[in-house]
Parts: structure tokens; C-alpha cells; sequence
């Protein structure tokens, strides 16, 4: 029988228990004079943010100046640089096409895209441990521990996602480690603390069936050196790293996001949205602020639309689980054209879209397959 029947009393078996790190229980912990209904959840919380002022009153806009936007008009000398510019980029279309096509119609439009950008902060508090090193405790006898609104961050630039945890100060406490009852190791679950197991080649019988001579693998023991503990019959606890002693505090996770809406006005042609979406387009019109306020009066009335489902959108999604730190809302004009060729006795078309001429070519002759994906 591979089980070592000596017990070692600073050792704890647990051969049947994971190794991983595991949650303490909640009664190992003492309660902190702000932070009682952590106990209770058993799992982190979200705190809610304080409520804040407005930003700057509405101001009443003039379109005017902005609708004197312009973009260049689309010629055929454009239309197919644009082509050759996409076609040499591809190593299955031909240039051939590019350069003896002949262009018969340029369809264009100009499109608006709104975007509404809302960088929020949002705040949630768990418990967590980390192995305890005999270095000072910060805990509940220093004083209370601040609320976690109440703690000051360096903020990352607006508009950049970031991720960032703190310890809550006042919140330490240490206890024995609750994996290894404050032993530092346990018996391995492999030989169940012997130190070696039955050697898989004989089987533990020291020679191989119908074999005079003994076992290579094990040298005739019968018994081979436990890879998973080395051989030493016990293994350091993962969860306190052999110290003993486990350091619980209150961790603030802060989670900084940029979410996004977007809108493209409609259009009449055949060019995917998602393409649009995407595109490089000129500013017509940028608005930044701590809070931005509806568009109501832009000569397309989608856009004003959009800007106010995007604002109430944003407003709903975060106004209870997140503070707004800014807010930035856009309106570019995105140029797109539908081209209309000859080549050999067919018409076929492509599209060319925003300010930096890229193309979407829905059926381009002459294209080979050479193991690429045709985009």
C-alpha cells in the first residue's frame, strides 16, 4: 500500500483538497467600522459615486459656419489612383484592370458621423490576502479606514481605459493561513507524504512479469522518487508560501472606461456600414467637456437624434454605478463615392470612402487566388 501510515503532526494531509488559493471564511474576519457590509455580500461591492454639479449651462449653437464645409469633389483622375493604390496592396488583383478600365459614372455623397465619447470611473471593494512577511500591519488601530470615494487616485489621461488596484488603508488584519491551518505545508497528494511512490514499470513487485532479474527502473526497490514533491513527502502551501500567516485588507479596484456611441447618417449606396463607421473623416464640429449636452438644432436631424439617444444611452448605463470625468461628442464628414467602370464588356463597381481615399471593391475582375483572404 503506497500510503505512509507515520503521522506528522506539523504536517496537515490535505491529499483531497485543491492546492489553489482559496477565499478565506468570512468569520475569520473582524469587522471594520465602515466596511460591515462586506461580510455580509461575501463578495466585492460596487460603491455607488457621490453626486456631482453639472457641467456649463447649454449654449445655442450657429451651423452656419460649419455647413461651409466642403469636400473636394471626386474625379476620375482620383477614382483611379485610389483603385491602383488598393489593387497594389492586394497580391491577388491584377493592375491591369485599374489601368484599362474605364470609368463611366462617380456617385458621391457626403455622410455624417457622430461619436459620443464618456470616460466614467468606477469603484468596487473586495477582500483579499496576500502572504503575511512580518512587516507592519496597517490595521484598524490606526484609525478608521477612509470611504472609498473619499480616496484620492492620480486619474489617467482622459479618454484611456485603464485598470488599477489599491490597498485600502486601516483595513489589514493577519491570521492564520486557512489552507494549511498555519503549518506552511502539507502532505503531498501524490505519495501521500512517503516521499515515493510504486514504481510504474514492475509495479512495485521489484521485477518485471516473467523476468528473472530486477527492475532497472526502480533498481529492484519496487518504489520510485515522487515527481510531484521531489521526493520530500510534503509541499510548501501554495496559499501562504510556507509562511504561515496570510495579511487580509480591503482592496480597491478602480476600472477607468471609455464608452463609446456612434452614428452614420444614411445614405443611398451599397457600402457596408461598418466600413463607414471606421473611416477617416474631416472634423466638422468637436464639443469636450465634464458634460456635454444634446445636439438639437443640426440640419440633419438624425444627427441630433443620434446625439440625444447617445447622451441618454450613457446617462442611463452609468448615472449608478460610475462617476462621468468627461465627456466628448463629434460630428465628422466622412466622403464616399460610388464608382461605375467598363472592363471588357462588363460595368462593374467600387467605392471609394473617407478623407485618405480607401476602397471597398465588391466584384473587381481578375482577382487570384493564391491562399489570401480577399478583403
Amino acid at each position: 500500500m503506497d500510503r505512509d501510515l507515520s503521522e506528522d503532526d506539523s504536517v496537515v494531509d490535505l491529499s483531497f483538497e485543491a492546492e489553489s488559493p482559496l477565499a478565506p471564511p468570512t468569520e475569520l474576519l473582524e469587522r471594520l467600522p465602515s466596511y460591515d457590509w462586506l461580510l455580509q455580500a461575501g463578495r466585492g461591492q460596487t460603491f455607488f459615486p457621490p453626486l456631482e454639479a453639472l457641467g456649463r449651462p447649454q449654449e445655442q449653437r450657429s451651423w452656419s459656419s460649419f455647413l461651409e464645409h466642403r469636400v473636394p469633389v471626386m474625379t476620375e483622375d482620383v477614382a483611379r489612383e485610389a483603385l491602383l493604390s488598393f489593387v497594389n496592396s492586394k497580391c491577388c488583383y491584377s493592375s491591369t484592370v485599374a489601368g484599362d478600365l474605364v470609368i463611366r459614372e462617380l456617385n458621391q455623397q457626403t455622410l455624417c458621423r457622430y461619436r459620443l465619447e464618456t470616460f466614467s470611473e468606477s469603484r468596487i471593494s473586495e477582500w483579499t490576502f496576500q502572504p503575511f512577511t512580518n512587516h507592519s500591519v496597517d490595521g484598524p488601530q490606526r484609525g478608521a479606514s477612509p470611504r472609498l470615494w473619499d480616496i484620492k487616485v492620480q486619474v489617467p489621461p482622459m479618454f484611456q481605459e485603464d485598470i488599477r488596484k489599491f490597498q485600502v488603508p486601516h483595513s489589514s488584519l493577519v491570521k492564520e493561513c486557512h489552507k494549511c491551518h498555519g503549518r506552511g505545508r502539507y502532505k503531498c497528494s501524490g505519495c501521500h507524504g512517503a516521499g515515493t511512490v510504486r514504481c510504474p514499470s514492475c509495479c512495485g513487485a521489484k521485477r518485471k512479469a516473467k523476468q528473472s532479474r530486477r527492475c532497472q527502473l526502480c533498481a529492484g526497490s519496487g518504489r520510485r522518487r515522487c515527481s510531484t514533491c521531489s521526493g520530500r513527502g510534503n509541499k510548501t502551501c501554495a496559499t501562504c508560501k510556507g509562511e504561515k500567516k496570510l495579511l487580509h485588507f480591503i482592496q480597491l479596484v478602480i476600472m477607468w472606461k471609455n464608452s463609446l456611441f456612434e452614428f452614420v447618417s444614411e445614405h443611398r449606396l451599397n457600402c457596408p456600414r461598418e466600413l463607414l463607421a471606421k473611416a477617416k473623416g474631416e472634423n466638422l464640429f468637436k464639443d469636450e467637456n465634464s458634460v456635454v449636452y444634446p445636439i438639437v438644432d443640426f440640419p440633419l436631424r438624425d444627427i441630433s437624434l443620434a446625439s440625444q439617444r447617445g447622451i441618454a444611452e450613457h446617462s442611463a448605463a452609468l448615472a449608478s454605478r460610475a462617476r462621468v470625468l468627461q465627456q466628448r461628442q463629434t460630428i465628422e464628414l466622412i466622403p464616399l463615392t460610388e464608382v461605375h467602370y467598363w472592363y471588357q464588356g462588363k460595368t462593374y463597381v467600387y467605392y471609394i470612402y473617407g478623407t485618405d481615399h480607401q476602397v471597398y471593391a465588391v466584384d473587381y475582375p481578375e482577382r487570384y487566388c493564391c491562399g489570401c483572404t480577399i478583403v
